[in-house]
């Protein structure tokens, strides 16, 4: 579960990373072309830059919360199950107590 989250996130910024250069490529061409200047390709960067960090602060909050939920839950879910554990190691003991009878002192 943990790896798959991992290889989600890295994929996502990937992904990111990947629309950013292209567009930062596209800006290039637009300014070798003489449709843009090089000003304005400058503040388009910008203002992607700033989307795409403002987009993955967004989502590295909602992946921190989504850890946190995941990581309370799976600890409750664990505790259930070592009580359950114990509680029946605790009759198995009592049990074979039982069945050897009481000890004699040495």
């Amino acid at each position: 579960m943990i790896d798959s989250l991992r290889k989600t996130i890295i994929a996502g910024l990937g992904a990111a990373a990947i629309t950013t250069d292209k567009a930062l490529d596209n800006l290039e061409t637009l300014v070798k072309q003489g449709k843009i200047n090089a000003t304005d390709a400058r503040a388009a960067a910008e203002k992607i830059a700033k989307e795409g960090r403002r987009e993955f602060d967004k989502a590295s909050a909602k992946v921190g919360e989504k850890v946190r939920e995941f990581v309370a839950y799976t600890d409750g879910e664990y505790k259930k199950r070592l009580d359950a554990l114990e509680r029946r190691v605790g009759t198995l003991e009592t049990k074979r107590a039982k069945k050897a009878g009481p000890r004699k002192a040495v």
